[in-house]
Order: structure tokens, then sequence, then C-alpha cells
């Protein structure tokens, strides 16, 4: 049960499919693709507004938790990341955001050459195909479909015209000239479907003959040997329908499994901090202390707004299910109607207060009630308001619970554990009041729900966010860039110490985007395919 191929890619999320499609248009180059999921033909992900679907079945998601947070009254975090070809990509909300320049100038400054907003903007637009067409900040042309919504929920824009009530700017593009203002969110959609990573760099491109990929794989180690140059990734063992496979790796190892179970499956190899690995009978190999570190991510509450009246919302009622009913009889024709929503159609990006340079706080507004990540039923009509703080200071880990590759990491995010994300978080919500409180959204009678109504005051409030907030699943930087310590993996993503293996995915972020994380992630990607590949030339 091997195989040799010149490129092993583990995981085929929104990384390993850009790995995969651009590694594999070269017929001179092997590429084995390793998934533990299946494949992404549901119609729960081809059908955009299936994502309320998605957020109930664990069949396209590994559905991690976090070990109970001191921040968060020792609840437990739902850490989804999809398990299906795709990755994220295929289960998220679709939301096209690359997150501000001076995101990108940081990684740069921290000693990452090539990571600024400059050098990383060409990335950006070799990816992307702008419905809207060609300009200074976007392109067509790429894989990557960027479309505007089909269909925006009249209530979506009534929230951005609160915001501009509430006296912050309309903004018709995020990934413009400035991220601050009300707008709605552009989506990777095409022809009122989603267009996730697999559709755009992967599943176009299987009848190639050198393109292998491999579905309910689980990738078990990465294996290695010692080499007259050094330690060297060989290749992978993994577990397909009860059996062990081993694929070799010629040329490289590209991890992409994400940045909770990348930083897992090099410890499993015996890559990381030697003393956990040792704890875990694990014999280390390379002793890389940074391996599961500077663990952080998007903490984000929700403000809900029961609105019984407001049945242009999702909602179940008599006029909803009548309202869905219609959409799927309209989306099943003409990949049209309501069922084209992503759900959290607009948002916003502000600055919580005046010291702020840039924005610091970024909205989600959804035309629905959603409670506990959707996953729980809720009747009648309304919407919700996510508040995220963009750039947290709090930093936690990923371990090994175990030596066994079966079972899930320790996931600890460590959240508000930093004053400031406290203090960025208050703020948050009380911004958000400002706009849920002007006349175009106080029209439709809405009645904030009890649970947060009751915290008024900045103590009050910190008290509700830790009772109720959670992740918004943009886990980042367990695998760090750099040239520290403390840092995993150089500017070319390659593993310090080691040859052969590099780390291509969010874990690789020297700290948060301000925004979502898919586009990015997806960026990281076509820019590694291109060193993998100008590397190769260099040899040759």
């Amino acid at each position: 049960m091997e195989q040799s191929v010149d490129y092993v890619v583990i995981g085929a999320g929104s990384a390993g499919c850009v790995l995969a499609g651009r590694l594999s248009e070269s017929e001179a180059h092997e590429v084995c693709v390793l998934e533990a999921g299946g494949t992404d033909r549901s119609v729960l992900m081809q059908c955009p507004a299936g994502l309320a679907g998605l957020a109930r079945s664990a069949q396209f998601n590994w559905g991690l938790s976090s070990v109970p947070q001191a921040g968060l009254h020792q609840r437990t975090s739902y850490q989804p990341r999809g398990k299906v070809l795709g990755g994220c990509s295929s289960v998220n909300a679709m939301i096209y955001l690359r997150g501000q320049a001076q995101d990108y100038d940081a990684w740069a400054a921290q000693g990452n050459a090539g990571w600024s907003w400059e050098d990383v903007k060409p990335w950006f637009l070799k990816a992307e195909h702008n419905e809207r067409g060609a300009d200074a900040f976007h392109a067509q042309g790429g894989p990557l479909n960027v479309a505007d919504l089909q269909q925006p929920n009249p209530l979506s824009l009534d929230f951005i015209e609160a915001g501009v009530q509430a006296g912050f700017a309309r903004n018709e593009d995020f990934n413009g000239h400035s991220q601050e203002g009300m707008g709605l969110y552009q989506v990777t959609q095409k022809g009122g479907e989603r267009y996730s990573a697999a559709k755009a760099y992967l599943t176009p491109h299987l009848s190639r003959p050198n393109l292998h990929v491999h579905t309910g794989a689980q990738v078990l180690r990465i294996l290695t040997e010692v080499t007259p140059e050094g330690l060297r990734a060989t290749g992978v063992e993994y577990l397909r329908a009860g059996t062990r496979h081993v694929v070799h790796a010629r040329r490289e190892v590209l991890l992409s499994a994400g940045a909770l179970l990348s930083p897992q499956l090099l410890m499993l190899s015996g890559i990381g901090p030697a003393e956990h690995l040792r704890t875990m009978g694990i014999q280390p190999l390379l002793d890389l202390p940074g391996v599961g570190a500077h663990l952080h991510d998007h903490l984000d509450a929700t403000i809900v707004c029961d609105a019984p009246k407001l049945t242009q919302s999702f909602g179940l009622s008599a006029s909803g299910l009548v309202n869905m009913a219609r959409g799927m009889w309209e989306w099943q024709q003409k990949r049209a109607g309501i069922l084209t929503s992503n759900f959290a159609e607009a948002g916003a990006f502000l600055r919580s207060s005046p010291e702020e340079q840039v924005p610091d706080i970024q909205l989600h507004f959804v035309v629905a009630k959603l409670i506990d990540h959707g996953r729980q039923t809720v009747w009648g009509h309304g919407f919700s308001c996510h508040v995220c703080a963009l750039r947290p200071e709090s930093r936690g880990t990923v371990r090994l619970a175990s030596a066994d590759p079966l079972t899930s990491p320790l996931i600890d995010p460590n959240f508000m554990s930093a004053e400031v994300d406290v203090l960025r978080m208050v703020r948050g919500v009380q911004t958000t009041r400002q706009i849920l409180a002007q006349p175009a959204l106080l029209q439709h009678g809405a009645r904030e729900l009890d649970a947060s109504a009751a915290a008024q005051t900045a103590h009050q409030i910190e008290g509700w966010v830790r009772q109720a907030a959670d992740s918004i699943y943009h886990p980042v930087g367990t695998c760090r860039m750099g040239s520290g310590a403390m840092d995993v993996v150089d500017a070319s993503l390659r593993v310090h110490g080691m040859h052969g293996l590099r780390v291509v995915d969010a874990s690789i972020f020297p700290s948060i985007i301000s925004g979502n994380t898919s586009a990015p992630t997806v960026m990281v990607a076509e820019k590694a395919a291109h060193m993998v590949l100008h590397a190769l030339e260099m040899c040759e």
C-alpha cells in the first residue's frame, strides 16, 4: 500500500486545494492530496443558505471543542473545522475579505521579508475573479469567483442605513482603499452557488493524470529520515478504510491541515516542544517549542433581537416556511432567490474609540436569530449582530491529548486573558447598540433578548460577554512564521531545522488579520505554490 509522488499535500482545505491545483498544472509534477473528509457534492454546500443545515451536521465538520476557558466562565468553546474537500471554504459563510494593509506590513516588520501588503497584494489578485471587474484593488481571470450578493435582504440594507444614521460612513467595498464603514459583504459565489476553494482549484482538475486525491484519508504522521543534509520529511502515513498506507514524497511534504490540526500532526511526528512530546510518550526528533504556541482567534459576542412581525428575515413560522418553500423552488429552478443568501450579508468595520487609528471591531449582521452557532432551533423572526474584536492580544496553545492520532488535540485559545481584549469587546457591544437603536431598525419593533439586554453598564456587559461569547472560527498562529526561537517556519514556510517540509495554512500567520481568514489563506497558498516551484527551478 505504498505510492511515490513529487508532492504530498496534507489536507484539501482552502490552502491544500490551491496547492494541489497550482502544483499539478505542469504534468512534470505528480501530486497526491490526502483529505480526511469526503466529497463536496452535498446540496447543503452548493446552496449558499444550506450553511444553516451544515451547522447541525457532523458529516462535514471535525466538531472540535476547546478546553474550559477561564475567561469565559469555564465554558468550552466550539471549534468547527471543515472536514470535506474545500475544508472550511465549503462550510463557511463565504465572506471575501483580505484585512487591512497594516496587517501584512506588521508581518513584514516582524522579520518576514516578502510578506508586506505590497508583496502579498499580487497573490490576492492572482487568485481573484471579481464579477465587478478589475481595478486598482481587484482582478479578473483568477480561479476564485467573487461576487455581490444576488438578492440582498431588505433588512441588511436597513442595517447599513442604521449605521449611517448613527454617524458611520457607508462603504461600497471592504477590500478597496479603506475597510472602515458599513456595507454589504462580497461573497465567494458563482451563479447562485457556493464557490469554494475546491471548486476553484481542485475539482475541475480531478481528471489530471498527475493529480491523485484521496478522500477518507486520516493522516497519522509525517515520515522523516536523517540524510547527509540533515533531517528530512520523506512522506506520510495515513489510514483509509481501515488500512494503513504510505505515500512517499520525492520533493516535499506540504502540511495544510489548519491552525488546529497542523501543529497536532507535527507533534505526532516528533516535531514540537520536546518536553511535551516526552510526556506523551513520543520521542522528539526536532525540538521546536513554538509548535502549537501563539494560538489566537477572533472572539465574538452575538446580540440577538426578536421581531415577530419581521417576516422578511429567515425564521420558523408559518409565513417563514412558505417563504422557504418558495425559495427552494426558485433556487432549484433558477439558482436565484432568498436561498442565495449567506445570512451574514452585511457588516461593518468600526473604531470602538477615537484612540483607535484603524477599525478594531467587525460586525456581521445576520438576517435571522442565531443562537449557539445556529445549532439551536429558534422559533419566530428577528435578527442578530455579531460583535468581534479584530486584533486580540490573548494567546493560547494547541497540545496533544494523547499520542493516538485519532484523538482530538487540547485546544486552549485562552480567550479574554488580555485586558485590552475585554475592553474592546465591551466597547464593541456599546457601539453596536448605537446602530441597533437607529430608526432604520427601530421601525421593525425589534427587542433585544433579555440575556444581553440586562447588561447595560460596562461591568455588566463584560459579564455577559464572558457568559455568551465564543469563537467566530478564525484560529491562527500555531506554526508561526518568523526567525525567532518560538517560530516554526521561515518566510518561505519551510519548517525550521527540517528539509522537505512546509506548513501552508492559517497556522503560519504571525498575527491575525483584521477580518475573515479564508481569502488570506488562499493568498498564502498561492504565494507558497510559487515559492515551491521557484525553489524547484533553482535546484534544476
